[in-house]
């Protein structure tokens, strides 16, 4: 059996008095999910906000400038946590600054030392209006030990063009940092997400927050219950839940995923959707305007 134990972190968002306090609890995160043996940890989207806290109260135009200010310190510790422990992090999300402006990406840290990353193609309505944030165009895999990975950040696993890309790239694994306020939000992410894998026959993990930061324009509470998802049919968990968090309790959750178990639902499993797709059918016109 091909087998990959992965972890996702529901995190608290707190108020910080010192950026090495967001650090340290980043690095007890990261040395238990290593303890547990396991090869992927994940952090959600936007989780970097508490740094913000720090200090004084920022208007939303000058927080996207403030946070990146963070990311030097930020994929150093990074990088020094998945070389240290032996593990790769999903590191959830930050504010990037780009010639084209600001994007919210996702940074993948790989126990070599080495980088990734991915940019949110799609940022919400409310990110474009308060933090100027602008969608990537951008998307691909990262490659690791295990095979290559996808990632989607939040909205980006609502809509389906993006998975299917990224499966006929060879990623059977993929990880959804997100950040929602309210119950709604969360649903949205947790339902597109179960499609995901139904429809390409993939696991999926989602890594969301909970809690509040003060000090903080734009997020003023957050809602999650964070998952590992698999394909619905026999041989995968029941409900296609291998593990969940509590609703909005700081936690950690791990499962053991089988790979092969992928490659024989797309071939002799109950329903075929990858490669029952019709793509002598999907063609520009159906595609729409």
């Amino acid at each position: 059996m091909n087998k990959v134990r992965v972890a996702s972190v529901q995190f608290e968002l707190q108020t910080l008095e010192t950026a090495d306090a967001f650090y340290a609890r980043i690095d007890d995160f990261t040395r238990i999910a290593a303890d547990y043996g396991c090869a992927f940890i994940t952090f959600p989207e936007w989780f970097t906000l508490p740094l913000l806290s720090i200090g004084e109260r920022l208007a939303p135009a000058e927080a996207m400038d403030a946070l990146v200010n963070h990311l030097p310190e930020f994929k150093s510790e990074l990088a020094e946590m998945a070389s240290r422990y032996d593990i790769t992090i999903i590191g959830g999300s930050t504010a990037e600054r780009t010639e084209s402006g600001f994007y919210n990406t996702c940074f993948v840290f790989l126990k070599d030392g080495s980088i990734h990353r991915q940019p949110k193609i799609h940022p919400t309505p409310d990110e474009k209006a308060v933090w100027n944030i602008i969608g990537a165009s951008e998307l691909g895999t990262i490659p690791t030990e295990h095979g290559p990975i996808a990632v989607q950040i939040c909205y980006d696993s609502e809509f389906p063009e993006l998975t299917r890309r990224q499966i006929d790239l060879g990623a059977r694994l993929l990880f959804v940092p997100y950040a929602t306020d309210a119950r709604t939000g969360h649903l949205r992410v947790k339902y597109c997400c179960h499609a995901r894998t139904i429809e390409n026959q993939i696991y999926v993990v989602t890594s969301g927050n909970c809690g509040r930061v003060s000090g903080v324009e734009n997020i003023d509470i957050s809602y999650a219950q964070s998952a590992i998802m698999t394909p619905c049919d026999h041989p995968f968990a029941r409900d296609g839940i291998a593990s969940e968090a509590s609703e909005n309790v700081e936690q950690l959750i791990v499962a053991d995923l089988d790979l092969d178990l992928l490659d024989w639902a797309r071939a002799k499993g109950a329903v075929q959707n990858v490669n029952d797709r019709r793509k002598d059918l999907y063609s520009v016109e159906w595609q729409g305007s």
